[in-house]
């Protein structure tokens, strides 16, 4: 399940959608914005996104991750939209019979969404504001 939504996530009802009988691990990464940034307070994030070719992309990292590690399923939720400090920005969920392959599926994927979705930040502050380059 692949979403891109204005709306918060529940994690704990996101993670009961991926349980299965076969189940022996699930794997979560909340991404969550910061109240502080390079020494200054931050008062909220803008996230924009090109939402058709991000879901595009988001699905293609999926199946990817589906075919190169031995899980059972995937749920990523990114918001847009205005944020403030303490929303949650980013959920990836993996289940798997076993934890390594979870673990390793959940940080391939977070590593590859900074990489290749089309989603713009924008950290607004207290005394300017600044659009943010993703570490590659």
């Amino acid at each position: 399940m692949i979403i891109i939504s204005r709306n918060d996530f529940s994690v704990g009802d996101v993670l009961s959608k991926i349980r299965t009988s076969k189940t022996g691990a699930i794997v979560s990464f909340v991404g969550v914005v910061r109240g502080e940034e390079k020494g200054k307070k931050l008062v909220k994030m803008e996230i924009e996104a090109y939402e058709e070719m991000a879901e595009k992309e988001l699905i293609k990292l999926k199946d990817h991750a589906l075919k190169k590690f031995d899980v059972q399923e995937i749920i990523i939720w990114h918001r847009v939209g205005t944020l403030f400090p303490g929303d949650n920005i980013v959920l990836i969920a993996v289940s798997s019979a076993h934890r390594k392959d979870a673990f390793a599926a959940t940080q391939f994927l977070i590593d590859e969404l900074k990489k290749v979705v089309p989603l713009w930040k924008k950290e607004v502050y207290e005394d300017g504001e600044e659009w943010v380059e993703e570490k590659k």
